[in-house]
Formats: structure tokens, sequence, C-alpha cells
């Protein structure tokens, strides 16, 4: 297999595994990532994981600002097989209809569900108990193409956006790797979606890191599982903004936006019980457990 000419798209760090899989099988003539971005406060400008995965194996790298309008060095890299994950573009049609092995693409739900480019944070928001992984191969439309194969995950109540993202990006790998030889001889049944079912994950704004108490105790805890470790969802003490970690919850008498404080704990009432936080980040600040936020805060036991 490893006369088979693949050119892999890819941006962050949930596309490294399936590079991996295709480095180690395959001969990766081509990878295509956003371009670098300025990153953080300091605005340091910034390879994408993949960029510098394919960098640190002298792999040859094309990062277009319109994959739409600049595509021809794909072209020219006479792709026998495109792989795509978490590219972060629209693949042209050109493009997708190119190599005689087709164009596949590694997405992280069960299909139809959470189309879109957020899906790992959806099912965490939205209390599902199962997800996993999609191969499917492109076509124009998002997420729409006919599916390869699935494997499925159970998500676990303490699985947050780091550690299921972790799980799925090594699933999406292997799941790769074990249709490869069938993409290759043609050996794939074409499974179509049922467009009935499909629903959709949109990008996450930053508008949605505010948590809203006026809510049940269980939604809130999963918004801030969807949004732990990064990029963290954020509230108000006392007109201090925090961002906020890990917490845990009880379903006890409250108050919705209620305070309450002891000397090692902090709470917030919503509406079926208490959000007790137990690490946080202050703006500004590093991230601290709970009773040392609460140490010299004696405003809050007014």
């Amino acid at each position: 297999m490893k006369d088979i000419r693949v050119v892999y798209m890819g941006t962050p760090d949930f596309s490294l595994e399936p590079l991996k899989i295709l480095m180690k099988n395959t001969n990766v003539v081509l990878v295509v990532s956003k371009p670098d971005a300025l990153v953080g406060r300091k605005k340091v400008l910034t390879s994408s994981p993949v960029k510098k995965l394919a960098e640190e194996h002298n792999i040859p790298i094309f990062t277009p600002e319109s994959i739409k309008k600049d595509y021809q060095p794909i072209i020219d890299a006479r792709p026998d097989l495109i792989v795509t994950c978490a590219y972060g573009k629209i693949i042209p049609k050109i493009l997708i209809e190119y190599p005689k092995y087709g164009c596949v693409n590694i997405h992280a739900s069960l299909l139809p569900k959470y189309r879109g480019s957020a899906p790992i944070q959806w099912a965490l928001i939205n209390g599902e108990k199962e997800t996993g992984i999609t191969l499917m191969y492109m076509d124009e439309f998002m997420d729409t193409g006919d599916m390869i194969d699935v494997v499925k995950y159970t998500i676990k109540d303490t699985d947050d956006i780091g550690t299921l993202h972790n799980e799925l990006s090594i699933l999406g790998g292997k799941l790769l790797e074990k249709n490869l030889d069938n993409l290759i001889s043609g050996n794939v049944k074409r499974i179509k979606q049922n467009g009935e079912d499909a629903t959709y994950a949109p990008m996450i704004e930053r508008k949605m890191e505010e948590l809203d108490f006026n809510d049940l105790v269980i939604n809130i805890n999963n918004k801030i599982r969807a949004f732990s470790p990064w990029p963290l969802t954020r509230t108000k003490i006392k007109n201090e903004e925090i961002k906020i970690i890990k917490v845990h919850y009880t379903n006890e008498k409250s108050e919705v936006n209620k305070l309450y404080v002891t000397k090692d704990s902090l709470g917030i009432g919503a509406i079926d019980g208490i959000i007790y936080l137990d690490v946080i980040k202050p703006i500004g600040k590093n991230a601290m457990e709970i009773k040392n936020y609460l140490n010299g805060k004696k405003e809050l036991f007014k």
C-alpha cells in the first residue's frame, strides 16, 4: 500500500492520529492545512498541529487561503486518495471527483446526527450518552455523503471536551486504518444517510461561553463539560468575571443566581439545584481550587 499516493487535509490536534496512520501505511505526498494564524494574547504567528507534524516528516505542505480558488497543487500531487479530517473548509467538487479511490472524510459523530463544525461540543451540550466516528465519502455538501463505516463511543459522565476529543481522535485513526484496504480494493458498501434524521452542530461562538443559571443543573453541567478545558464557560461573582473549569452539582432546594458560600465552597443556584464550583480561573490569573479563591473574599460572606 506504500505506493498509494495520498493527499491529507486537516488542521487541529484532532487531525493528527489519522495522519500518523496514513504516514505508516501509504505514501503521503502532500499535506493541506489552514494558513498560519495569530494565537494568544501576544498574537504569535503559529502553524497548525498538522502542518508541524508534516514538517517533522519532510512532507510537502500547502496552506491556501481559499481552497475553492487555489487547489492546483493538490491536482499536481496526483493523489490516488484524498483524506480529510477537521480541515475546516468546504472541498470543491473538482477535488472530490479527482482521486481514483475517492475523497473520504473522518467526522466526529454518528451521522446523520451532528453534521457541521462542532459535533463533539454539541454532543456534550445536549447530554448525549453515545457518539462516535463516521468514515464517509465526501460530496459537495456538508457531511451528507455516503457512509463507509462507523465506530461508537459511550460518553462517560466524567468526559469533557478534552477527554472526548482525544478518545475520538484515536478512534478516527483506527477506523481509517481498518478501512484502508477496502478503500483501495473498492470493497466498500456505501450507506446512504437518512436526511430526515439529520441534526446539526454549528460553530461554537464566544457568546455561548456565558452561563445562564436559569436552567436545570444537568444542562449547566453539560455545557461546562463541553467547554472545558477550552475555551471555558464564564460567569460573574460579585462583578468579577471568572472562567469555570470543573464543577459538581446537587438537587437541593435553591434560588436561581443566589450564591451559597461557606469557607470551603461556592455554589450558584439554578432552577432545580446548586452548581458548586470546584476549579475556576479568574480573568488574568491561573486556575485555582475554589477554597483558594475564597481566601480573602470577605465580601462573599456578607
